[in-house]
């Protein structure tokens, strides 16, 4: 979108703008229903005055700020440029990585558009695309990298994504299987202890990456693909003396590996093979004091060549926003407190 000249004069000190959208994109699309981006737009730049007249937008204010809302009108007209429509949340995320560029807090090149429209897997009507800077990053790492490390807090999308690039490799023929695995129970894998068949003790342990397979993928194609290995859901345990050869192996909940655990599995690596490990540092539930093997990896492997660690905070949580807010809010604590995860530091971890 470009910026026309107008008759009106802004007030001394003030910069003013005016946009033209193109006939073939309707004003709702990019106003939103009931004006609903429009508001996040103005609530998001309250010193600025935000006037719409057909098809032209035109603002008034600081000149920083106007030319934040212009570049912000560019990027929304390339992402409506590729038919994926704006959500409020989008325009949220916008402003917040173009205002990161021009404070200087951005560390990288990547648009707003750049990190919406890049496509992962289109699956059952929808599509899966990273939704913030860092989770563009983590997603491109593991397109790069042949150990992909994604720490950071619930609801980052770090295993969700994982996920998605795993299936996209299967059907690009990239890899011959999907292995997926976590910890079960404890770090321990006390499964003796649980009631029930061997199934009934792991499944509930496994039941969340059960449940990102059908998203992606025909619900009645996944039995069939389980039975003949292509897709493998099983405990961390059942990883051990295996040599894991063109697959794409995920790890979840890594945080609740013991150091012992974590070497096992890396050492699992086979020829044309990759591997993704995701967990949360702050959400560590390993009995009897016992270190984390994710805590401990990132002192022995950062640097590695081929090893990549991406990092993902509450500003990538995708979830309710409470739930950003949430995870600040406990971060706030245990630094103020000098705890980790509700106990004090080099403490025991006891499991609330």
């Amino acid at each position: 979108m470009t910026e026309t000249p107008t008759a009106q004069t802004p007030a001394q000190g003030k910069a003013r703008a005016q946009f033209t959208v193109p006939a073939r994109h309707p004003m709702v699309s990019v106003l939103g229903s009931g004006d609903s981006l429009l508001r996040v737009i103005e609530t998001a730049f309250p010193a600025a005055d935000i006037h719409v007249r057909g098809n032209e937008v035109s603002a008034t204010g600081d000149a920083r700020e106007v030319a934040l809302i212009q570049r912000l009108f560019d990027e929304m007209m390339l992402v409506l440029r590729t038919g994926q429509p704006m959500t409020e949340d989008a325009v949220e995320r916008s402003i917040a990585m173009l205002r990161a560029s021009e404070n200087g807090t951005s560390d990288g090149q990547e648009t707003p558009a750049e990190v919406l429209t890049q496509n992962i897997l289109s699956s059952r009507g929808r599509t899966i695309r990273p939704k913030t800077l860092n989770q563009k990053r983590y997603v491109d790492a593991i397109d790069k990298h042949t150990i992909v490390f994604g720490i950071g807090p619930a609801g980052t999308g770090k295993t969700y994504l994982a996920m998605a690039k795993a299936v996209q490799a299967l059907q690009s023929k990239q890899v011959n299987r999907i292995i997926l695995t976590r910890p079960a129970v404890e770090a321990g894998e006390r499964l003796g202890f649980l009631p029930g068949t061997l199934y009934e003790k792991i499944d509930p342990y496994l039941r969340p990456l059960y449940d990102a397979l059908h998203d992606m993928l025909d619900p009645d194609s996944i039995p069939k693909l389980m039975a003949a290995g292509t897709i493998e859901v099983a405990p961390l345990a059942y990883m051990r003396g295996r040599t894991l050869n063109d697959a794409f192996i995920i790890l979840d909940e890594a945080q609740n590996t013991s150091p012992e655990q974590m070497k096992m599995f890396l050492t699992r690596l086979g020829f044309d093979s990759k591997i993704v490990i995701t967990g949360d540092v702050t959400q560590v539930d390993l009995p009897n004091g016992t270190k984390s093997g994710l805590r401990q990896v990132q002192d022995i492997l950062e640097g590695l060549d081929d090893v990549h660690f991406s990092r993902l905070s509450s500003q990538d949580v995708v979830r309710h926003k409470l739930v950003g807010r949430i995870v600040d809010a406990y971060e706030k604590h245990d630094s103020h407190n000098g705890t980790e995860n509700g106990t004090h530091k080099g403490g025991r971890n006891k499991r609330k």
